[in-house]
């Protein structure tokens, strides 16, 4: 539920009774250096973990009001920040397209309309809409028979030129070729749902009598469905697209319904596949074959759709860590900058907007975070938080980031079940970020003084499960940070409730459907 004014406030008061109750501090942590201080003791405490023994630790914080470091460690290492990088991408994003970007997609006729036939090619052209549904392509075939085409006598023409054909980012790992949170990109895509998971299906599985029923979302035949499952006494069951090809292989046992995410092996043939089907249902025959190709010159629209907004876009982006948004959105600078729909291109716009707004180390191999060769310094990523406040789109910006503690997953987002009960509830904006052996967790939280702060953590190559409460435990204490009554904090009875996960495993947690956040 979403927190009212008069809740924060009343929740400001608690706080404030809260602080006012405990024991009194000597006359020198009057000295607002001591409440620094003790903030520093306090986090060194929480990163004595001895999870953190073997691994790599970078923090900062710093006074968003001022700039004053009040922590640092390891403050000039590079580290992997996982979906970290999401926060560049989206800076870059908002000032390069605007906060009103919108992505279309368009019908065009390449040939002349002699009654109901079309002599000529159909061509199907996108810039990437990563929010693109079925429901909308058939919209856009039910709009071509409004036009009262009944036959066309050429080709369906997909056109994702916008982009180049470069599908997986620089770096991925050849294992997440079939999850969906690393499905290829395409100026041509569709997605399955509201979260709006493009270059995906959802592939769903259940008991009927004695076997098991498969069906797919959208409905399609674009795959080859192998079902060697069976119904069994509980559900044990792996559904996976077979690596390089369009076969999904089904195995294992189901008792209960159960839904998996599937990537798409090529976005631009499997939108033709919709695009195609959904002619044939509003009588719109195409007798030539389905290719790829750039529309032609002078190509006359039939019908167009636009994507929401990018500042409506940011709440999925960045709530629920979409990968495949982070890296349509590089492309998609790249191409508004250099004509180049290329990570190469996108990556620099990225780079050059950080680099212009104070950040000095900086290095992006991708939009998402995906690639074990992203590397940000912890210094780096407060530059971007603190430089970005001035910004115009700051409050898009700001409020699509996960705020601790709340439950809705389009306001809690990645962070919605941790540090629920806490002073960071509600109060945390940040950008989590997972991958095996990463966590990291960046963003903005008000002191116990009203005091705007920003942070950045980040954990790597530790052997242990994800140590998220480490950072939640940092998080919480900023979020209890008093200049002016500092007192060393008992971490105990500050420590994130049970809610709070530490093993959701190496991924985020919006990224293991359905989702666990």
């Amino acid at each position: 539920m979403r927190r009212t004014s008069a809740s924060l406030a009343a929740g400001a008061l608690v706080a404030a009774l809260a602080w006012a109750s405990s024991p009194a501090t000597p006359a020198s942590a009057l000295d607002p250096a001591a409440g620094v201080a003790d903030l520093a003791t306090d986090i060194n405490k929480i990163l004595a973990d001895s999870r953190l023994t073997i691994a790599r630790a970078g923090v900062v914080v710093k006074s968003a009001a001022n700039g004053e470091e009040l922590y640092a460690t390891d403050a000039g290492k590079l580290l992997t920040p996982a979906s970290n990088t999401k926060l560049f991408t989206a800076a870059a994003a908002a000032e390069t397209l605007g906060l009103d970007y919108r992505f279309t997609t368009s019908v065009l006729s390449s040939g002349r309309k002699v009654g109901s036939v079309l002599t000529g090619d159909l061509v199907l052209r996108g810039t990437g809409d990563p929010t693109i549904l079925a429901e909308d392509y058939d919209r856009l075939a039910a709009a071509v028979a409004g036009k009262g085409i009944k036959v066309v006598t050429g080709k369906l023409v997909a056109d994702d030129t916008w982009f180049d054909g470069q599908r997986l980012g620089n770096d991925w790992s050849w294992d997440d070729e079939t999850a969906y949170y690393a499905a290829p990109i395409s100026a041509l895509t569709a997605s399955p749902d509201r979260d709006y998971d493009a270059g995906s299906i959802v592939a769903s599985v259940a008991a009927a009598g004695s076997a098991v029923k498969v069906s797919t979302t959208p409905e399609t035949d674009y795959f080859k469905i192998v079902n060697r499952a069976t119904v069994g006494a509980e559900t044990n069951v792996l559904i996976e697209r077979q690596h390089g090809t369009r076969t999904v292989l089904i195995t294992g046992t189901v008792a209960d319904p159960y839904d998996e995410w599937v990537a798409v092996d090529d976005p631009t043939a499997y939108v033709s596949t919709l695009f195609r089907k959904s002619l044939a249902k509003h009588g719109v025959k195409v007798l030539g074959p389905t290719t790829s190709a750039a529309a032609p010159s002078g190509a006359a629209e039939l019908a167009k759709h636009e994507s929401m907004p990018l500042n409506e876009l940011f709440v999925p982006f960045m709530k629920l860590s979409n990968n495949i948004h982070a890296e349509i959105l590089t492309k998609a600078m790249g191409r508004k900058v250099a004509g180049q729909g290329s990570w190469s291109a996108g990556l620099k716009v990225s780079t050059d907007f950080a680099k212009a707004n104070g950040v000095q180390v900086i290095n992006m191999r991708d939009g998402s975070g995906l690639s074990r060769r992203d590397a940000f310094t912890p210094t780096s990523i407060t530059q971007l938080l603190s430089a970005v406040r001035a910004k115009p789109w700051f409050p898009a910006y700001y409020n699509s980031l996960p705020i601790a503690g709340e439950q809705d997953r389009f306001v809690g987002g990645t962070l919605r079940s941790r540090m629920r009960g806490t002073p960071a509830a509600g109060n945390v904006h940040a950008k989590t970020g997972s991958l095996t052996g990463v966590t990291s967790l960046s963003g903005y939280v008000t002191s116990a003084d009203g005091e705007p702060l920003v942070f950045a953590i980040m954990l790597n190559q530790y052997l242990s499960g994800a140590p998220k409460d480490i950072e939640d435990k940092i998080a919480i204490r900023l979020a209890q940070f008093s200049r002016t009554n500092p007192t060393t904090t008992d971490l105990r009875s500050s420590s994130p409730s049970s809610s709070s996960p530490s093993s959701h495993g190496d991924l985020e947690c919006s990224w293991l459907k359905p989702a666990s956040c």
